[in-house]
């Protein structure tokens, strides 16, 4: 095990913006709680929280590989739409002491054809901040595909015309 130092400088950011992640035209990680690690000789790399991806496309592999800054990463493999991007995903479930926070998050490797970007989250969320109902809350009451609300109904919050206002037009 190394420690990061002046001669492999490695840090760890909270990111300043949302980020995404994008693969076969579906986006499979959305996050406001993303960390940006920058390490020496590398380009910086997102690393989201696991519940802001879309797991259920991922597929656990045999593959681990060993840094001796961060220590053991394991990989998944991404299945979408008949799309797949072998190993294209890792993440550090036991992290040495110094990379803890990045304990379960998961990165992905662009050159496996994943898009991974910053996103205005004013653009996409533009109330996200001020106490309005935030984006994710409004598409769960939208149709699932069969019907059904995807969560409980919201109580009606405008009233039907009625008869002495000519009724419906």
């Amino acid at each position: 095990m190394l420690k990061p130092g002046p001669d492999h400088p490695i840090t760890l950011e909270p990111a300043r913006t949302r980020w995404r992640a994008f693969f076969a035209g579906h986006v499979i990680a959305d996050s406001d709680n993303a960390l940006i690690l920058s390490e020496a000789g590398y380009d910086p790399v997102v690393y989201f929280p696991r519940e802001d991806v879309a797991m259920e496309y991922m597929s656990r592999q045999e593959k681990v590989t060993h840094c001796p800054y961060k220590g053991d990463a394991s990989y998944y493999t991404i299945l979408m739409d008949g799309e797949f991007a072998e190993n294209a995903v890792w993440s550090y479930e036991t992290p040495y002491e110094a990379m803890e926070p990045i304990t379960g998050r998961l990165a992905f490797d662009r050159s496996k054809g994943i898009e991974v970007y910053p996103v205005d989250d004013a653009a996409v969320n533009p109330h996200h901040r001020d106490g309005a109902p935030n984006v994710d809350a409004v598409v769960q009451h939208t149709d699932a595909g069969d019907g059904q609300s995807q969560a409980e109904r919201w109580e009606p919050n405008v009233e039907t015309p009625g008869a002495q206002e000519g009724g419906v037009r």
